[in-house]
């Protein structure tokens, strides 16, 4: 793959997009801050422990070697031929282009595809498919802890009263998305006569869209993810890589806790963590600022902590799961640059 695609990923324009979408995150955060109060957040965090937080770092970095890992499961089930080490470093790279612009995580696979493309022997199509499957399984975890998460909470009666209902309804998503998303996927027809329904009228404004081309497109990602899915032994290998990924990266909401000496309960943690990730669907990279707030919220309402010491719990997970992260990540995709 040339230099040119990889300009693609790394263009001006997502450039300016990323820097405007941090502005408005430092924004948020600045608020956040005011809110609960800079002075009480600061007095809290002056006890951390370092240690802790190492731990929780060290669990994010080893969450997408994992994940890195579940890309190669599926890359070597469409043929694909890649070094580990260098789909990691894709990975990383990757990872940081997710994090770094406003809705990586709800609407990055195409832009994640070129960077795997722009790195790797795949082609564009292939690399889409991968990045889609790769996703929809790590997916699964997320919903099944939620799930479990739900359940285990609801059981305990660790529920205030006024949050059953936030509960329950995160809970009834858990099962709700999975089942949509299964159905998309037996109903593939349907799914590419709605998708070329919505754009053939577009396609009368802008000559590149083309709705026997994307019809097209559509049968050969479904035939790519039936490739997937036949191969029942890498498919249970992908789903492993999956759910041991998930867990290493939910534990830093953990560790945040033992970080600041509030510790807290593990199915507290599974439950809080997708729940407070479907935030991130606000116009920041990373969802930066509606995350935290939601972790706040979240915390206060499921927990007896402070809004000050929920709001620093909150501030040291994401340090390390996104923060750290990103720092990592952006030295990826540096190196990718410059190799490609």
């Amino acid at each position: 793959m040339s230099t040119e695609t990889s300009g693609e990923v790394f263009d001006r324009r997502t450039a300016v997009k990323a820097v405007a979408g941090f502005v408005v995150a430092g924004l948020l955060l600045y608020f956040f801050g005011r809110v609960i109060g800079w002075g009480e957040i600061f007095a809290t965090l002056s006890g951390a422990r370092p240690l802790w937080l190492g731990l929780a770092c060290l669990s994010t970095v080893v969450s997408l070697v994992i994940w890195a890992k579940s890309w190669d499961v599926i890359l070597a089930t469409v043929d694909v031929d890649v070094p580990f080490t260098k789909i990691v470093v894709t990975y990383f790279a990757a990872t940081f282009a997710d994090y770094a612009t406003p809705f990586g995580k709800a609407g990055g696979g195409p832009f994640i595809a070129y960077v795997l493309a722009a790195d790797t022997e795949a082609n564009y199509q292939d690399s889409l498919a991968s990045v889609v499957t790769a996703d929809l399984l790590n997916l699964l975890p997320f919903f099944t802890f939620a799930g479990l998460g739900t359940i285990a909470l609801l059981v305990q009666g660790e529920v205030p009263r006024q949050a059953e209902i936030l509960v329950g309804g995160l809970g009834a998503l858990a099962i709700l998305i999975p089942i949509l998303i299964y159905g998309s996927y037996r109903k593939r027809n349907f799914v590419e006569s709605l998708v070329v329904k919505v754009l053939s009228p577009v396609s009368k404004y802008v000559d590149r869209i083309n709705p026997e081309d994307i019809r097209d497109r559509i049968d050969e990602f479904y035939e790519l993810v039936d490739r997937i899915a036949d191969n029942r032994r890498r498919l249970a290998y992908t789903l492993v890589f999956a759910y041991v990924g998930w867990l290493f990266f939910a534990a830093p909401l953990y560790l945040a806790g033992q970080t600041l000496g509030h510790p807290l309960n593990p199915m507290l943690v599974l439950f809080v963590v997708p729940a407070s990730s479907l935030a991130g669907i606000v116009p920041t990279p990373g969802g930066v600022g509606g995350v935290e707030f939601a972790l706040v919220g979240l915390l206060v309402a499921l927990t007896t902590l402070r809004p000050d010491v929920a709001a620093s719990v909150a501030l040291v997970y994401r340090v390390a799961s996104y923060w750290f992260a990103l720092a990592i990540a952006g030295i990826a995709a540096f190196f990718v640059i410059h190799r490609t």
